[in-house]
């Protein structure tokens, strides 16, 4: 018997909790769906809201505007420019940096370059001098010959190099030593 009165007692509660599943999915539905017509009222009125201050910000309908109104959209608007300008000036100051380092590595491949030269050029003068001897190292008036350009060995200037096609070098002196395109004198 103890049995049969918790078999019963089972499907009744069983069939209750049926019941109230149907009775959710009845009203929930309506519930459902009255929530989504609140947030699509809600999101129109937002959306409308966001057109009209749209439309004061770019200076259309200011008439029905107190003059409460109006400071306080003129407020906006200069906090809204200033967030502007220091972005813009942060993005110039970041240029800026970033074009100085670069300045600084090109400077310091200038420097490198320049020593290289210096070097060439000291290595040329020790060619010169172990050619024609430690005597007399100035050479004719001590300058190397470049493409037709005289170069003081003392100079400390920057070394103007260019590439060039080699051509027949008609106008040397008897004793002029030439190095590939460098020519000593």
């Amino acid at each position: 018997m103890v049995d049969i009165y918790f078999a019963s007692m089972t499907s009744i509660i069983d069939r209750y909790n049926k019941a109230k599943e149907e009775e959710n999915q009845l009203v929930n539905p309506n519930c459902e769906l009255k929530f989504w017509q609140k947030e699509v009222a809600m999101l129109r009125q937002q959306l409308q809201i966001l057109q009209e201050s749209h439309r004061q910000i770019m200076g259309e309908e200011l008439s029905g505007l107190t003059i409460k109104d109006l400071q306080n959209l003129e407020n906006q608007l200069e906090m809204s420019l200033r967030g502007v300008r220091n972005k813009k000036d942060q993005l110039l100051i970041n240029d800026i940096q970033e074009l100085n380092q670069k300045r600084e590595l090109i400077r310091q491949e200038n420097v490198e370059l320049y020593k290289k030269a210096n070097t060439i050029r000291q290595e040329n003068i020790e060619l010169y001098r172990k050619v024609y001897g430690n005597g007399d190292t100035s050479g004719a008036n001590g300058a190397m010959l470049i493409d037709g350009e005289d170069m003081e060995e003392d100079s400390n200037g920057p070394v103007h190099l260019q590439l060039s096609q080699p051509q027949q070098q008609t106008h040397a002196s008897p004793g002029a030593i030439k190095l590939g395109r460098l020519q000593l004198y």
